[in-house]
């Protein structure tokens, strides 16, 4: 399992809900929480690892020791408080990062690992992450966030990732769409 980089195909596509939770499952994401520490960030999207699936899991403190968050099949609320603007970057754009304004609170409704139905009043860093990890399940990165000015500033890293998945492909080093496309498939008549 590795995390993927833009503009691979998974990253556009809107994730499947989850109607089973098994134990390859549970390891997959054991898997993402280490990947997650190993590049240093404090969320990670299911198909930011290539898995078609509308969970994410998040530790703000970006290390075990911290508190370990999955949400499967979340939805979010935008309760009244205003919204904010703070930079942001993503562990599929390493090295990109650029300013997204957001809603500063929101309510997040999902189920845990276990099944339990949660109900989490987020602000802060907290509310920003899970916004930016829902977003990944509908398909939507953060530079499509950001204004039309501020996504001048990192096109061309956006022509740089984008060269590099040409080049990688070329060489096979990324499946093709069929095969990306059976991959996709495959999970979602597993799980979804």
């Amino acid at each position: 399992m590795q995390i993927i980089t833009y503009p691979h195909p998974t990253l556009r596509r809107v994730s499947k809900p989850l109607r089973r939770v098994d134990a390859e499952l549970r390891q997959k994401i054991r898997e993402m929480f280490e990947l997650m520490y190993a590049a240093k960030g404090i969320g990670l999207a299911a198909n930011q690892v290539d898995l078609p699936l509308r969970f994410f899991i998040v530790n703000l403190e970006a290390k075990p020791e911290g508190e370990e968050l999955v949400f499967i099949n979340p939805v979010i609320s935008l309760p009244r408080g205003g919204s904010e603007e703070s930079e942001e970057g993503c562990l599929s754009l390493p090295g990109l990062y650029g300013p997204v304004v957001r809603p500063k609170q929101v309510r997040i409704n999902a189920y845990s690992l276990g099944g339990d139905e949660i109900q989490l009043d987020a602000n802060g860093l907290l509310a920003r992450c899970a916004q930016h990890e829902l977003d990944h399940l509908d398909g939507v990165l953060f530079p499509d966030r950001m204004s039309a000015t501020a996504r001048v500033d990192i096109a061309e890293g956006l022509d740089e990732f984008e060269a590099e998945f040409r080049s990688r492909r070329d060489t096979g080093g990324v499946p093709s769409d069929e095969d990306i496309s059976k991959h996709w498939m495959e999970w979602e008549s597993r799980y979804a």
